[in-house]
This record gives C-alpha cells, sequence and structure tokens, in this order.
C-alpha cells in the first residue's frame, strides 16, 4: 500500500473519528460523563481498528480478534450500568453506546479499503442518527403501525418482488417480461405513494386545490369523481372544486411525462411538446377556474386513501397484461386503426395500463410518434369522459365550467394526437 495512501485513510480515519466522537459526547455526555467513548476514544478506536487490519490484512484475523476484546468491554460497562440500577434521570443502559463504539472500530478498515464516500457516509449516518434521538422517538408515538406496515409493503414491492421476476417473456405472443410488468406496477405505486404521504401528512393550505394536484398524480378520474360530488353539498365551494378538476387533470400530463419518461426516451421526445402545451393549457385554466372561498376555504381535501394494498397491485398487474395482449391483437387484427380504436376505449376508465404497455413494446410494429398520438388519444378520451363525470355527479350549474375546460383539452389532446399521426404515416 502506497504510504501516500495509507497516510490519507489513516487521517481520514481519524477525522471521522473524532466527527463521531463529537456528536456521541453532544448528545450522552453533556450532563453525564461516565458513558465510555467519545472525543478521545472514537479516534482511537478507529486508528486501533485500522492498524488491527493493516497486521493481517489477508483474512484480518488481527482486526477480528479485537472485535471479541471490545465487545467483552462494552459487555462489562452495560452489565455494570444495569447492576448499578441507574434512575432513570441518569444514565439509562443503551445499546446506542456499545454500538457507537463499534461503529469507530469499523472506521478504521472501511477507511482503508472503501472509497472514502462510503466511510464519511458510515460517520455522517451515525452522527445524524445520534444527534436525531429525540425526533427520532416522537417519530414513533407520531407515526401509527398501519404507516409502518404501508412502508414495508412499498419496500417488498420494490426490493423483493422487481428483483425476483423474471425478465424474459413467458407468454409467447406477449412481449412484455413480469419484470416489465411489476416495474410499471413500481412505477406508478412510487407516485401514487408520494402523493399519499404528502396529502396525508403535510399541513395543507386551501386544502381543496392542494389535495387535488396531489390526487391528480394518483388518479385524475378519482379525484374528479370525488370533487364534483362535493360540489352539492350545502356552502360548497365550487369556485374551488371546480379549479380543482382541471387541477387534477393538469397533474395527468405530468403523470404521464414522468412515466414515459422512465420507459421510453424516444416517445418521451415525441410527447415532450404536446404534454408541455396541454399541462400550460391546463394550469391557466385552473388559474382562471379559480374563486376562492370567503375566509381561506373550508379547509377540506381529498381523502387520502393508502394506495398500496396488496390487491391493488395485483389488479393493475393483472390489467396490464390484459392491455398488453388486447393491443397487440388490434395491431394485429386492424392494424393502427385498431390501437386508435383501443386507446379511444380504454381512456373512459384507467390509462395507466395502456400507456405502460404501449412504451414497453406490447406493440412493436408502432413508431415512437404513432406511440405518442395513441397515448393523447387515450388521454383525451379520459378527459372526455371526466367531463360527464363532473357533470353527472356535481350537476351541469356548479361543473359547467370544469367540464368545457376538460373538453377543450381534449380537443387540443386529440388535435395534436392527428399532427403526430400525420407526420407518422407521411
Amino acid at each position: 500500500m502506497d504510504s501516500v495512501f495509507l497516510a490519507e485513510r489513516l487521517g481520514l480515519a481519524l477525522l471521522l473519528g473524532v466527527f463521531l466522537g463529537l456528536a456521541f459526547e453532544d448528545v450522552y455526555k453533556r450532563e453525564d460523563r461516565r458513558a465510555p467513548g467519545g472525543i478521545r476514544t472514537f479516534p482511537m478506536l478507529a486508528l486501533a481498528g485500522a492498524m488491527l487490519y493493516l497486521l493481517e490484512p489477508g483474512y484480518a484475523l488481527a482486526f477480528a480478534v479485537g472485535l471479541p476484546v471490545l465487545g467483552a468491554w462494552l459487555y462489562a460497562f452495560v452489565r455494570a450500568t444495569l447492576q448499578a440500577g441507574i434512575p432513570a434521570e441518569g444514565m439509562n443502559p443503551t445499546l446506542i453506546v456499545p454500538v457507537s463504539s463499534l461503529t469507530a472500530y469499523l472506521l478504521g478498515p472501511v477507511a482503508l479499503t472503501q472509497p472514502p464516500w462510503v466511510a464519511v457516509a458510515l460517520a455522517v449516518s451515525a452522527a445524524l442518527l445520534l444527534g436525531a434521538r429525540t425526533r427520532l422517538h416522537a417519530l414513533v408515538r407520531v407515526v401509527p403501525s398501519r404507516e409502518v406496515l404501508t412502508a414495508g409493503k412499498f419496500l417488498v414491492l420494490i426490493g423483493i418482488v422487481l428483483p425476483l421476476a423474471p425478465n424474459q417473456p413467458v407468454i409467447p405472443e406477449l412481449p412484455v417480461t413480469p419484470y416489465q410488468a411489476w416495474m410499471a406496477v413500481v412505477a406508478v405505486c412510487t407516485l401514487s405513494y408520494a402523493s399519499y404521504l404528502v396529502q396525508h401528512y403535510a399541513p395543507i393550505r386551501h386544502g381543496t386545490l392542494v389535495s387535488a394536484v396531489l390526487g391528480g398524480l394518483y388518479s385524475s378520474t378519482a379525484a374528479t369523481v370525488v370533487l364534483a360530488r362535493r360540489m352539492k353539498e350545502p356552502g360548497a365551494p365550487t369556485g374551488e372544486l371546480a379549479a380543482g378538476v382541471v387541477a387534477a387533470t393538469s397533474m395527468l400530463y405530468l403523470r404521464l411525462a414522468l412515466i414515459v419518461a422512465l420507459f421510453n426516451t424516444a416517445v418521451l421526445e415525441a410527447l415532450a411538446l404536446p404534454l408541455g402545451v396541454l399541462g400550460t393549457a391546463a394550469v391557466l385554466l385552473t388559474a382562471a377556474l379559480w374563486r376562492p372561498a370567503p375566509g381561506g376555504g373550508d379547509g377540506k381535501g381529498l381523502p387520502s386513501r393508502n394506495p398500496l394494498q396488496v390487491n391493488t397491485a395485483i389488479v393493475f398487474a393483472a390489467l396490464f397484461i390484459v392491455v398488453s395482449l388486447a393491443s397487440r391483437w388490434a395491431q394485429a387484427t386492424f392494424g393502427e386503426a385498431g390501437i386508435i380504436a383501443l386507446s379511444a376505449l380504454i381512456g373512459i376508465a384507467d390509462v395507466d395500463p395502456f400507456v405502460l404497455s404501449l412504451i414497453q413494446g406490447s406493440v412493436p410494429a408502432l413508431s415512437a410518434q404513432g406511440v405518442a398520438a395513441v397515448i393523447l388519444v387515450a388521454a383525451s378520451t379520459n378527459n372526455l369522459a371526466k367531463a360527464v363525470y363532473a357533470t353527472a355527479f356535481g350537476g351541469w350549474t356548479a361543473a359547467r365550467r370544469s367540464a368545457l375546460s376538460l373538453c377543450l383539452l381534449a380537443a387540443i389532446g386529440l388535435a395534436a394526437a392527428a399532427l403526430l399521426l400525420y407526420g407518422a404515416f407521411n
């Protein structure tokens, strides 16, 4: 090992040990000096770990022998603390003290064998966890257990199911692989989960409009139905609700752009301008419809429903596969006209499975411009369906402005789709 390199890495271990010791003393030794470890002990532990590793780097036997020695010393401290029966206001027995010492001991070999950012990340993470003790304990009391289970489900979706899904086609007629199908589920669930967390836990002013925007990231169709139903409530802020319907649709274009960017950049290039125009038009229409209620509104937002139900993910994956098969059949039987007709029908409900199947190659005969045009047709049909839902649930008088705005957006989307199709076939 080069001497300059060795000196740099030992210096890094020493500095990170001092940093970790400062963080430890600030939390555990400001009022009580009896806890072992700190600004002197942690740098020495880091250097001891480094030197023991250097004595025998092949199998790290010397370093491994040091671990039980350190463990015996920390065990003696924990046992003595428990036997002393120190009152609650004193130095409570805690595993953080021995774990911090073990982290300092590991800093030495980590600094020698790994890139510098790994050792820095280890020390900084440990210091942040030490300093956030009060906040983290308060978080445990604030966050309900169901949210912990929800976060666990999300980790299962992205960390277990996705890596295990095979990335080879299992149905000859379907070019989309199980990995691609589940990746589509993960993409939609991530957007939905993020909007759910913000809507559920962030303080919201003008709750109707803000929650409509966040609800649009999850499902603009569902947001439209909920907002339209509220228009019939006595004293409902119809100006805010009408603007919220269009604001939710503006998020449809953002969601489509994010999903397409994740899977197919060629289609994104064809869609970028139309989606930008449609998103801008939706924002301008929202501003034109916005009529804040006296007194800042009722503060009510959309009911935030957890989007990570396992059955929901399974249903979405099944829909993705069914729509992919239907798209392949429609293209093979009726050509491009069949895909356009199918997109118009699917737009009545949820467009996400259809869009995801297209951009992942369920109809390989379609060019990038053709896929972009079909997506715009589905989004425009979805806007027409939402205009019908808004008037049906909210009444013509209260919902007419938002319904007409959605029809205008649908017309712009269909015109953009026609231009793309003309360019694709000429």
